[in-house]
């Protein structure tokens, strides 16, 4: 019983953990002087405040995430 127990737990998570890839942010920050990524923006102004004043641009998620429909575009 201990064992179907540990193997139920284990597929859950792995079953949770794999779908939230599907709720991915849309865009990603790009910051100059190589101080890395951050692809954690739902939308293009949320990226945009984040790299005013630090330097960087913002591009689309490459993992493929669905742009959410932004007006300011």
């Amino acid at each position: 019983m201990r064992m179907f127990t540990s193997t139920a737990v284990a597929a859950l998570t792995l079953m949770v953990a794999t779908g939230t890839y599907a709720n991915a942010a849309a865009w990603c920050a790009y910051y100059d002087e190589n101080e890395g990524t951050n692809c954690g923006f739902y939308t293009l102004q949320q990226c945009q405040e984040d790299v005013s004043g630090v330097g960087g641009y913002c591009a689309p998620n490459p993992q493929g995430a669905q742009r959410s429909h932004d007006s300011s575009r």
